[in-house]
C-alpha cells in the first residue's frame, strides 16, 4: 500500500567548533560547568562568514539525495524550514534550488522556528497525499550564530549552525511517515523573539541596532522552559494516541535539541527511559529547525535506528510553535 515515505536523510554542520572554554576566553561571564549543567551544551558549530543558510542546506541535500539514489532533477518541490534565510527575498529555498540546479522544482520557505522541520514534513505530507507532487525535499537549515549578542550569556551559549534534510515520496518502500501534528500560539509568540529585520523595524536604523532589536531574545526564560516541556509532552502523547500505540512502544525519541534538562523532565513525566532519547545537543547546541533533522540523520547513519523502529520527533519553538512526527523506519 502506498504511503508517505522517507527515502533518504542528510545533514551537514560547519567545521569550526566553538567550545564553552572558547566562550570563556571571549570574556563571557560563564564557565563550561555552568553551561553544561544548565543546558547540556559543550560545543556548537559556527559557519564561516561567506557561508549562508542555503550553502549548509545544499550539503545536507546532496547527502539525502545520495541516500535515496536520486538527483536534484527528480525533485518536484523543495521546502526549506528556516528563520535565518540568506535574504528576505528571494527565499532560502530559491537560493538552494539554483545551487542544486533543479529549475523544475517549486520552492518556498516555511517559518516555524525550532519546529520548522516537522512543519516542513507536514506540508510535504499534504502535497504527497493529494498527489500534487511525487518527490519532495524538506531541508531545515540555520545560521543562528548571526542572530546572537555575544555578550548575552542567556542566549549566545545555546545556539549553533547547521542543516538537515529528508527526501520524501509516495510509495511502498522506505521509512513510513505515519503522521505529523502541528500547532501554534501566536498570542505568546513574544516570549521567543527575533524582532529586527521585519517590517516593524525596517528600514534598519542606528536606533534599532543600538536597542539590540536584531538579536535573538528569550523573554521570561523560566516561563518558556515550563511551556516547552508541557508542549513537548502533549506532542508526544498526540502522536502515540493518534497511532494507537503507547509511549513505551516508541524505540527512539529524537526531540528538537533545546535543553538537556527539558529531556529529563519529559522522560520523568512520561516514564520513558532516558536512554531512548537521541541527543546531539552537547556537540552542536540548539540549531533551531535543523536540530531535529540533523539528529535524525545521525541516528540513521550511526546505526542507532534499526529497521522497523518507531521514531518520534517532538518539537517546540518560537512563534509559539510545537508538534510531532511519528515514523516507522
Amino acid at each position: 500500500m502506498e504511503s508517505v515515505r522517507i527515502l533518504g536523510t542528510g545533514s551537514y554542520v560547519p567545521t569550526r567548533v566553538l567550545t564553552n572554554f572558547d566562550l570563556q576566553k571571549m570574556g563571557l561571564d560563564t564557565s563550561d560547568e555552568w553551561i553544561v549543567q544548565r543546558t547540556g551544551v559543550s560545543a556548537r558549530r559556527v559557519a564561516d562568514p561567506d557561508v549562508n543558510t542555503s550553502d549548509l542546506g545544499y550539503e545536507a541535500s546532496l547527502k539525502a539525495l545520495d541516500m535515496a539514489g536520486m538527483t536534484a532533477q527528480n525533485l518536484d518541490l523543495i521546502i526549506v524550514a528556516t528563520i535565518t534565510p540568506d535574504t528576505c527575498c528571494p527565499s532560502a529555498a530559491n537560493w538552494l534550488q539554483a545551487k542544486l540546479d533543479a529549475p523544475q522544482a517549486v520552492t518556498f520557505d516555511v517559518t516555524a522556528a525550532c519546529s520548522g522541520f516537522v512543519f516542513g514534513l507536514n506540508v510535504a505530507e499534504q502535497y504527497l497525499k493529494n498527489r500534487t507532487c511525487q518527490t519532495i525535499l524538506v531541508v531545515a537549515s540555520e545560521v543562528m550564530t548571526r542572530t546572537l549578542n555575544w555578550q548575552d550569556r542567556t542566549t549566545c551559549i545555546l545556539w549553533g549552525d547547521g542543516a538537515g534534510a529528508a527526501l520524501l515520496a509516495l510509495g511502498e518502500e522506505g521509512a513510513q511517515l505515519l503522521s505529523t501534528h502541528i500547532h501554534t500560539d501566536g498570542a505568546n509568540g513574544k516570549d521567543l523573539l527575533l524582532p529586527g529585520g521585519g517590517s516593524k523595524t525596517t528600514p534598519i536604523s542606528h536606533d534599532s541596532v543600538d536597542k539590540g532589536l536584531h538579536y535573538l531574545n528569550m523573554i521570561e526564560a523560566n516561563f518558556s522552559f515550563r511551556v516547552a516541556v508541557r508542549h513537548f509532552i502533549e506532542s508526544i502523547k498526540e502522536a502515540v494516541e493518534f497511532n494507537h500505540i503507547s509511549v513505551a512502544d516508541v524505540d527512539w525519541y529524537i526531540p528538537h535539541q533545546a535543553n538537556i534538562r527539558m529531556f529529563h523532565n519529559i522522560a520523568k513525566s512520561l516514564k520513558i527511559p532516558f536512554e531512548k532519547f537521541y541527543v546531539t545537543l552537547h556537540k552542536y547546541g540548539n540549531i533551531s529547525s535543523a536540530s531535529c533533522a540533523i539528529s535524525l540523520d545521525e541516528a540513521v547513519r550511526d546505526g542507532s535506528i534499526k529497521s522497523d523502529d518507531l521514531i518520534c520527533l517532538p518539537v517546540f519553538g518560537g512563534g509559539l510553535t510545537w508538534g510531532s512526527a511519528l515514523i516507522r523506519w
